[in-house]
Parts: structure tokens; sequence; C-alpha cells
């Protein structure tokens, strides 16, 4: 249920929901979400804030949008775990259309940048990759 006098964005409360409904398992990957119109009427909120909502899933890996379609709960992907060494170099950004192509992720997933003091610069998709930090010298 929305608080509208809570301090916590309704959109962000809305993400909440859905989140905590992927959690328990009452939306399944590769389940459609309701339609942009069925959560406005059922959640009491507008277009803008459903569409906030759907981004913040979006941007967390757990629901993929397909134009003209709707929203569906992103299948899991199994994680990586991967050791960055103490001197390297990470940062994330947003991936370029081919690098999502390549790596296969979807819209609003950013990439890890590794950059290791020697050897190659790896790419990793942020929604599927746990760094772990070599803290020893």
């Amino acid at each position: 249920m929305i608080d509208f006098g809570s301090d916590r964005p309704v959109h962000r409360q809305l993400a909440d929901i859905i989140r905590a409904d992927i959690a328990a398992g009452r939306l399944k990957p590769g389940q459609a979400l309701p339609s942009e119109t069925r959560l406005m009427q059922e959640y009491e909120l507008g277009r803008v804030a459903v569409r906030q909502a759907l981004g913040v899933l979006r941007s967390e890996g757990l629901v993929v949008t397909v134009k003209r379609e709707g929203s569906y709960v992103r299948p899991q992907v199994p994680v990586e775990r991967v050791a960055v060494e103490h001197a390297a170099e990470v940062t994330a950004r947003m991936p370029s259309p081919e690098e999502r192509r390549e790596l296969d992720i979807p819209e609003g997933v950013p990439v890890f940048v590794i950059k290791p003091p020697r050897g190659r610069v790896r790419l990793l998709p942020a929604d599927r990759t746990i760094l772990v930090w070599d803290t020893t010298p």
C-alpha cells in the first residue's frame, strides 16, 4: 500500500512493493508485470510515478521493459565474484549500445570498468558481478 503521507517518494514505495513481490516469488522470472495503466489504477498513482518506479527496478536489474509490450521480471542470471587487485582502478558507467549487446545487458544496467595496474581492462555487467577487493599488497 502506498503511504501518501510518507517522506519516501511514491515511486520508491511502488518499486519497494514490486521488488518485494519478486523476492517473495509472487512475480516470477519472465512473468509480465501489470501494465502501467493497471499499476496507476491499483496504486492511485500517475503515469510519471509508475514509470519512475519501473526505471528504478530496471536500474537494479530486476525488470526489463520491451517497447510496446510491457515490463517483465528479469530471469535470474548467475552472479560472478571477481577478485580485484589492490591497486586496480574501478569505475562504473553506462555501456554503449554495442557493449550492451555484446554483454547481453538490459538497458539501464551499468558496467564496471576494471583497470588493473598491468594486464587488460575488463568490462563487467554490474547486475551480475560482485567485486571482491584483495587488500593484500
